[in-house]
Order: structure tokens, then sequence, then C-alpha cells
């Protein structure tokens, strides 16, 4: 019998362990491990190095990226000694003193020990590297050229489709063979998921299969998804994915990011893909929306794409979003590199982070009134201009704001490496409504309005005052209610002669054409006597209100009345005395607009117009980020609508487009969309057409039946052999568990809707709040979006998944409710085959058609098999309450469980398939 190990003796071991493998080999022990280049120096000299000895810059003249290039040197000739470490410039540099060593402090720091040792080893061992060419010029790379057709390749199993010739091309080279094309229910539900984010109807998938010519049927289901106004929605998600769609966030009512009503810019861009709008214009309209169309409110919602970015706390916060994710989401660049230093990676000087923010450093943001609303906090039309044209962009020493160099303002600019077409900034002159928003005819009506129902409510208010009065006419405090309700009554009176009189006045002023200084004056002096009479009413009824608050005050109270009246009659006397000088003074509607807006300015610009021009900048980059010639914008657009049709970009770092990005494999057919998306007129839904159309498309997601030789060729799917399977977002997950029981509300637009109501409310998941801290619970499970940056989802495998969809109320309620909807259904196809027990059909027929349903195809033998036993084992269970359990907490949702144990159990089969994988999946 073996006797337990001391704990002294587990302590000696553990100690000579750790010892034998933490203490340092002794000088002449033995060689060091060969180092090797491609993986242990290269990569070391990639992050310490290359910013300044690479392609981008050659400090010395002197460039690391090869062997070769050391060997050869800069200035100060050769760096590199083989086997002669110490006489290497290259080591002597890394390890000199302080004031001289290599990389400087300000460029990420010295290398550790370890480092230098291994450069050190490589150096000895006669700094064995494989042959490379050296990079080429940053000018040369791929992204950077502009992208031409190529022309399409001669290959045997093209089809017409040119998005087959280059893959089919390509696959035939390495002897890959594509596999079958997938069946059509498993092509239909691809398609509907695709373009509509839900599946498709059992009918659709019916009358799909008995097509005599699929092919036709398919293409004519194409083009009915692409007119369906579901399109927008599905891919509108997509775009506010990129875009970084948020609503507003902040503590209780104060907004501290993103805007009030951004909700607009959201259906903005629903509508624009419905209706095709071209991609370059949708660019340009949310960019400088209020210079292109400075009047039309359907134009000026898009700029909510720069509103989304607004932050309470920091304008530079603010401008660093804008800034960062412009040039990510149209140019696929990541300029936010450069706002401390040079761009490590590309050739992109810090300067030219400051010129991009220069054609936003006017701008700030603003909510206009929409017809029939007064209060902005209620609704209103968040939309950018520009406040502040000559206000000035300097670059921010180390990226610090608190460290401007003012001895020069930048100008806007582009990097130089991307060349598109000449840049224009032209200013743009706005029409009086755009600068003067109250100027537009609406405006003055719903003031008018709100005024007659204040008028209203002072009536009646009066009517009730002197009827009590009349009930007591002795009573003293009923008696100065209804002087206060007179003196309400006056001053309501009052108001609607103030805005119209303010309103001619402001025409006066600002209008077009405008009116000769005579009418301008007597225009003026009308709304401001008007003004001065209705502050001196105001002004009386604040006086006989403070009056009554005294007569009826406490002790306790006293002193604060005798104080509020005494305020009140100061302001009495102000306003008797301003009555009687003379003054142009008046409130102008544009303060009234104002007067909730989210910029700080000084009081005195706020209750003026704003800018008469706008300088035009961002419509410059606008046109400039669009323009035939830049290289990036239409790829980096195909890249994006690629990813979401088949699971993987054809570039994969898709924000990124810089050297860092590989040229990709497919390059010839990114070139080839980019160039066909452009001379289509910018139009998506060819592009999408195009691609769903497509053989590549249509293929089998499955390796069933495949050529063995394409697992060892291609096991990654690089070569799109087979279509990837993927699962759905959390939107489509949600939106089609309510779409297959017939339950989706299909109501388009408008306010976003509280996210704690997502268990409940059947709206499209798109609708729902988003914003930080304020999203819904179901949606952040299957990986929603965040609001900060996503450019591609997160497809995370975790149990959460499957406890959402078998716990909550939303999957529970559904599922009862369309098991009873299908057993209805057959009970009215079938009332022959009805058990006169339970009024219902067999559940052959219930199966078949639930899986029809939830899953858009027919259910196999042994599924089928599967499901028969599972609803005759549940029937039984349910039958015998003693066996069941009672649900905890939420009850399993609001619809109630069916009493009958037949169709219970049916309940519970739905509820399973909702779980099923296949539902939850593109295939």
């Amino acid at each position: 019998m073996s006797r337990p190990l001391s704990l002294a003796f587990l302590w000696a071991t553990l100690w000579c362990t750790l010892w034998a493998t933490s203490t340092p080999v002794a000088e002449g022990a033995g060689p060091a491990a060969p180092v090797d280049y491609v993986k242990q120096v290269k990569p070391l000299l990639a992050t310490k190095c290359y910013s300044c000895h690479g392609a981008l810059k050659q400090e010395g003249g002197l460039r690391l990226e090869t062997k070769t290039l050391m060997l050869a040197g800069g200035e100060s000739g050769p760096v590199l000694a083989p086997s002669a470490a110490e006489q290497s410039l290259l080591l002597k540099r890394i390890t000199a003193g302080e004031d001289e060593r290599m990389p400087p402090a300000e460029e990420g720091g010295s290398l550790t020990a370890d480092e230098v040792a291994m450069l050190r080893d490589w150096i000895e061992q006669g700094a064995v590297a494989p042959d490379e060419e050296a990079p080429a010029a940053p000018q040369d790379h791929w992204a950077f050229q502009k992208p031409v057709r190529a022309p399409l390749p001669a290959t045997a199993a093209a089809t017409g489709n040119p998005i087959d010739a280059f893959l089919s091309a390509k696959r035939e080279s390495l002897g890959l063979v594509a596999v079958a094309r997938a069946e059509p229910e498993v092509l239909l539900r691809r398609l509907n998921l695709d373009l509509a984010g839900l599946p498709p109807s059992r009918q659709q998938l019916r009358a799909f299969l008995a097509a005599d010519d699929t092919d036709q049927a398919y293409e004519q289901i194409v083009d009915e998804l692409l007119d369906s106004p579901r399109y927008g929605e599905r891919w509108g998600r997509h775009w506010m994915d990129i875009w970084r769609y948020s609503d507003w966030s902040g503590y209780r009512n104060e907004v501290r990011n993103s805007h009030r009503h951004i909700w607009r810019w959201r259906d903005w861009i629903i509508q624009s893909l419905n209706e095709d709008k071209p991609y370059d214009r949708m660019i340009q309209e949310m960019l400088a929306g209020d210079e292109l169309a400075p009047t039309d409110p359907d134009t000026l919602r898009a700029t909510g794409f720069l509103a989304r970015n607004w932050y309470l706390f920091n304008r530079d916060v603010w401008l660093d979003a804008t800034v960062e994710h412009t040039s990510k989401a149209f140019l696929g660049l990541t300029m936010n590199c450069a706002k401390c230093h040079d761009h490590k990676y590309d050739p992109i000087p810090q300067v030219d982070y400051y010129r991009l923010r220069a054609f936003f450093e006017p701008h700030q943001v603003r909510i206009d009134s929409v017809p029939g609303v007064t209060d902005l906090d209620k609704n209103g039309l968040a939309r950018v201009f520009d406040a502040s044209p000559d206000a000035p962009t300097y670059l921010h020493i180390r990226g610090n704001p608190d460290q401007p160099d003012q001895s020069q303002a930048i100008a806007p600019g582009v990097p130089e490496v991307v060349a598109a077409g000449e840049l224009t900034v032209s200013p743009v002159t706005l029409p009086p409504e755009a600068y003067h928003p109250a100027l537009r005819p609406f405006v003055l009506q719903d003031y008018l309005a709100a005024a007659e129902q204040e008028i209203g409510k002072a009536k009646a208010a009066l009517d009730k005052a002197r009827a009590a009065q009349q009930a007591k006419p002795e009573d003293q405090p009923l008696q100065l209610a209804t002087v206060v309700a007179e003196k309400n009554l006056a001053a309501a009176e009052l108001h609607p002669e103030l805005l119209r009189l303010a309103h001619a006045a402001d025409l006066a002023k600002h209008g077009s054409p405008a009116a000769t200084a005579e009418q301008q004056e007597a225009a003026i002096a009308a709304a401001a006597q008007a003004a001065r009479h209705r502050e001196l009413a105001v002004a009386e009824a604040e006086l006989a209100r403070a009056e009554q608050q005294l007569a009826a005050a406490d002790e306790k109270g006293k002193a604060k009345a005798e104080q509020g009246l005494k305020t009140a009659k100061a302001q009495a006397d102000k306003a008797l005395n301003a009555g009687e000088s003379p003054g142009d003074n008046y409130p102008s509607l544009h303060a009234s607009l104002q007067s909730k807006q989210s910029y700080n300015e000084s009081d005195a610009s706020r209750h003026a117009p704003y800018a008469k021009v706008s300088t035009g900048r961002r419509t410059a980059l606008a046109r400039w980020i669009t323009h035939r010639d830049n290289p990036l914008t239409a790829r980096v657009a195909v890249n994006h609508i690629w990813l979401r049709h088949f699971g993987a970009p054809l570039v994969e770092s898709v924000f990124d487009f810089g050297l860092r990005a590989e040229r990709p494999r497919h390059a010839e057919l990114l070139d080839w969309l980019a160039v066909e998306l452009m001379e289509s007129g910018w139009s998506m839904k060819h592009l999408h057409r195009l691609i769903v159309t497509s053989q590549a498309y249509r293929l089998q997601s499955g390796s069933l039946g495949a050529a063995p030789a394409n697992f060892e060729i291609d096991p990654d799917n690089q070569y799109l052999w087979r279509m990837n399977s993927r699962r759905l977002e959390a939107e489509a997950v949600r939106d089609s568990i309510l779409h297959v029981a017939g339950e989706l509300d299909a109501t388009a637009g408008g306010p976003e809707i509280d996210y704690r109501s997502g268990q409940t409310n059947k709206r499209r998941s798109m609708y729902f709040q988003t914003a930080y801290e304020k999203q819904m619970k179901f949606l952040v499970i299957f990986d929603e979006a965040s609001v900060n940056e996503c450019y591609r989802r997160a497809e995370s495998v975790v149990p959460h998944h499957a406890l959402a969809l078998s716990n909550s109320a939303l999957s529970y309620d559904q599922s009862r409710l369309l098991a009873g909807k299908l057993s209805a259904e057959l009970a009215t196809e079938q009332p022959s085959q009805q058990s006169a027990a339970s009024g219902d059909v067999p559940a052959e027929a219930f199966i078949r058609l639930a899986f029809e349903h939830v899953l858009s195809r027919s259910p196999t033998s042994a599924e089928t098999k599967a499901c028969l036993a599972f609803l005759g084992d549940q029937a039984k269970r349910l039958g015998d309450p003693k066996q069941l359990t009672p649900f905890v907490g939420n009850g399993g949702g609001k619809v109630q469980p069916a009493a009958e144990p037949t169709a219970r159990a049916r309940e519970n089969l739905v509820h399973v398939l909702l779980n099923h994988n296949d539902f939850v999946t593109i295939r």
C-alpha cells in the first residue's frame, strides 16, 4: 500500500522543477536554438522598425524589410554583418545609449532584452533569411489603383454570369470541382432570408416547387423580393451596422450621445434602398444633404449619419468619431491611426488626419421643427449645418487636443495617395428657409394653433373660476383665482397677434425678395409693440398669481410668498416701463425654435438666424469620395455586399484596404463588380440581382458528394466550391419567429420603440431602440451590432442561444399561436379525418405542415418518425397532471398553453422546431 506524499516533499519537487525551467543556461553550456527569420525576426522588425525604415519612410536612406536591403544599408552603410553580431550596425543601434537608441521612445520604445538576444542570435547564426522581393512603393498598392474590368476568362463551367466566369476559372486552375446546386427549398429559403430577412411562406414554397421552370420562377422571386419593402428593411439593417446607427442615449432626459429623432435617418436608409437610390448619391446626402438640398426634409434627415456622432461632453471626441468612421465606412482607410503621428502602415501623414477633420470643423447639429409639432423634444428633424464657417483646424501635437499647433490653420484636404480627381470647395448660398427655418409657412400655423389651444384652456379655467366664485361670492381666495384666470386669458389672447407680427417682421428682414428698409422698420416696430403689450399682460398675470399665493400662504410659507410677490412686482414695473419707451426688440419665431438646440453657442448667436452661407466643404468631400476615379469607394461597398451574401468578404479587412490588406485572391472579380456597380448608376439592386442569380450563390452549402480533392486543395472554401452556411443575425432570428407564426407587425418606420418591449411588441427588430445601455437582451444574446462599431457581425456559438430560444416568452407565445393556427387550418382542409374526441387531425399531416411552415421544407421519414414518437409521448405525459411541473418565473409566456394534451403536445413540437438549428441558419 503506497504512502501519501508529504507536503514538504511536494514543495521541494515543485521548487526544483521551477528552478530547472527558469534558471538561464550558463554561458557556453550549448548553442542557442535556431532563430526563424519569418516567424520571429520579420514580425519584430515590422512592429518596431518598418514605420521609419520601410516603404513608407526611409530615414537615413535605410530600409529593413529584407535581408538584401539590410546588407545594402543606408547613408551609414550596411547595417547587417552575418555571423558578426557585434560588428552589425543594426545591433549597435538597438543597444545604444538612450539618445541614439532605436527605435526612439516616441516610436514605441526600446526592444526588450529577450528581443535583443533573439536578434543577436539570428545574426550570429548567419542571418539566415529567404530571398524576398522588396515591397512595392505604397502608391502602387493594389487598392490605390483605379479598378478596371479584366476580360472575362473563358471557362468550360461559365454560365453567362461574370461572377461564375471568374470563380470557375480559379477553381479549374486549381483542380477544384464545385458541388451541385442547392435543393430548391433550401435555395428559396436562402434567397428570402438574404433579401428580405424573413423565411418564405408555405404558399411561396409550394408554388416554387410546383413551377415548371424553376430558373424562371427563381428569377421572378428575385425581382419580387427586391421590389418588396422588406428588402429595404433587411439591407437597411446591414448598412446601419456599417454606418454605426444609434438612437440617442444619455441620463434621464439629457441627450449625451447621438440625437433625438435620429430614427428619421434610419427611415431614410430604408426608403433610399427600396427606391434603389444610387449609392454615390446616398453618400453625398449623408455627408452634405444640407448643402445639396437645404430645404428638403427628406434629404436633410440623411445627415443623421453625422448627427449620430454628436457627443455632449467633448467636441474632439465627436469629431474624432466622424473622421474615423467616415473614412472606414466609405473608403476603407484607418485615418484614425494618423491622429497622433504619421500612420504606421499606410502612406498617410499626421497632417492628413487634420486635413480630413477640417471638412467637418464648421458643422454642428440642430433639430428643425416638423409640421404639427412645437415641442422639439417630442418630435423634430435632427440634421447638421455649418454653424461656424470660419472655425480653424489645428494639428494636435501627439494627438493631444490640449496642445494644438496654432502656428498654422490646416485647410481641408484628402490623402494624396488616393488619386480621385480634383477637389473643389465652393461655398453654398442658402435660401432663407434654410438659415431661418421659422420662415417656413407651417411653423407660424403650428404656433398659432398652439396659441389658440392655450386660449381655449384659459377660457375654460376662467369659466370654472367664475362658477366657483358665484357659488361663494364672499370667498376671497375664489375672487383672487378669478382675477388670475382673467389675467391669464388676457395674456393668452395677445399671443396670436404677436406671433403673426413677429413672423411678418422675420419675413421683412430675411425673406426673399427682401423688403425695403422702410418696410422692415415698420414691421419690426409693430412686432416690438405687440411684444411689449404681451410682456406686460404676462407680467400682470404673474403678479396676480403671486398675490393669490401670498393670500393662501401659511406662516411657514409666507416669507417665500412675499419674495415671490416682490419679484412679480419688479417684473411688472419693468414691463410697464418698457411699454412706455420705443424699441425694436421682439421674440423672433427663430428664437423659439432654437430654445432647445443641442449645441453650445453664445446667447447672441442662438437668437439670430444661422449662417447664410455654408462652406461647401462636405459637398466637396462627398463628391471626391464618390468620384469615378476614386479607387476605394466602389470596392469597399462591393466587399460589404458580398460579405453579407456569401458569409465571407473578398477582402478580409473590411474597413482597412491599406497596405496591410493583401491583394485578394479574387481581385479581378472584385474590380469587375466595382466597375459594374459604378457603371450601373451605383445601383445596389443591380448588384444584388447579379450575385443571387449566379451559380456560385446557388450551390449547396453541404459537402456531401464533393470531390475528395476539394478538401485537400481548399479546406476553407476560399474559392467557393460550395456555399457557406451561416447563422441568422439577431434581428432576423426574432423577426422570423414572429413571421412564421403570422404575428409580425409589418408597420414600417416611425420613432424608436422601447427596447424593453421586445418580447411582446411585434414590430420588426430594427425599429426598437439600439443605443448605449439600451439594447434588447434577446438581440444582444444573438450578437446584435455594437453601436460603437460593427463593420462585420460577430457569430458566436454559446449556450445562451439555445437558452434564449427555449425559454423566452416570445418563442413560447409564438409556438402556441402557430400550432393553434396550423391545427385549425388542417381541420378546415380535412374535416372528414378529424378525431371525434378532440376535433383534431392526423398527427403526420400536422408534422408536415409544421416543418414546411417553420423550416421551409418537408420532414424526412426519420424526422417524421421521431416527431410522431415525441407527440405521443408528450400527449401521454400532459394527460397526467401529476407528471407535470409548473413553470417558474414568467410561466413560459403570456399565451396560455392548450388544455387538451394532444393540442399542447403540438405546441411543444412547434417550439422544438423554432429551436432547430435549421431555423436559425442560412444553408
